[in-house]
């Protein structure tokens, strides 16, 4: 418990979004949320690697790889919470 899952990835190119499960234990249980983080993944002159960097700023040619990963995104939470509201209601 209190361990943060990735749930689900989304990636554009070099555009990365993953949805994380996160669980918080509270006084009377525990909470369940989830978080999501962006980022971009580049390589540098001279070098072979390859590095990710949370994205704190966004280049022009990004936005629109940016707009794609997170309306996959915000679909998948909100399929995932009218699937959870539909059991529920069972």
């Amino acid at each position: 418990m209190g361990t943060n899952r990735p749930m689900k990835e989304f990636r554009c190119q070099n555009i990365r979004a993953v949805i994380w499960n996160n669980e918080k234990k509270i006084e009377n249980g525990v909470i369940s949320f989830k978080t999501v983080s962006l980022s971009r993944s580049y390589k540098k002159k001279d070098e072979d690697i390859w590095r990710s960097d949370v994205i704190n700023n966004l280049r022009r040619n990004d936005l629109q790889k940016v707009t794609l990963v997170m309306q996959k995104v915000q679909e998948a939470l909100l399929l995932d919470e009218q699937e959870r509201d539909e059991e529920h209601e069972e």
